[in-house]
């Protein structure tokens, strides 16, 4: 069963999104150096339909996006409940999943997703930020997976030319 430990609106973990970030526990990756090492352990509460629904009533159309950060030990988990957002028709809200792992696990639907990072911590690379990082946030496009990860980087410039 998924639990989370907490949840928060961010803005910088998928771009051009308000998003709520679920922080799930009970990773199994255990990353050297994990900025949030308490969600290794096995605490919080359930992660249901209920809860998500819970959590969507109470934002709204404020946030535009829901983010995973882990569930690595239960990744159907993760599928039913992207499959869960992805039906409901008052909130529509994009959905992200934070993944530790290098690849997708086998037979993950990516359907009900639009974007997925994939790639452990490895401390002496950095995260998403760093121009050396091993993680990769897609953006998937009619069942593509697009890597986006360069948005990340500081000299990116997400500004559009006005004609």
């Amino acid at each position: 069963m998924l639990k989370y430990a907490d949840y928060d609106i961010v803005f910088q973990e998928i771009p051009d999104e308000v998003t709520l970030v679920i922080n799930l526990s009970n990773c199994p990756n255990h990353c050297k150096g994990c900025h949030s090492s308490y969600l290794m352990e096995n605490v919080g509460e359930p992660l249901t339909e209920e809860s998500l629904s819970m959590l969507l009533d109470k934002y709204g159309k404020a946030i535009t996006c829901v983010c995973f950060m882990g569930g690595d030990a239960s990744p159907s988990e993760i599928e039913q409940l992207a499959c869960f957002l992805h039906r409901q028709t008052m909130i529509q809200v994009k959905v992200g999943w934070y993944s530790g792992k290098s690849k997708l696990p086998d037979n993950f639907n990516i359907d009900y997703f639009q974007y997925i990072k994939l790639g452990p911590y490895i401390e002496s690379l950095g995260g998403l930020k760093s121009a050396t990082t091993n993680q990769h946030l897609y953006h998937i496009v009619d069942g593509n997976m697009q890597d986006i990860t360069y948005r990340f980087l500081p000299n990116h410039s997400n500004s559009k030319k006005i004609s």
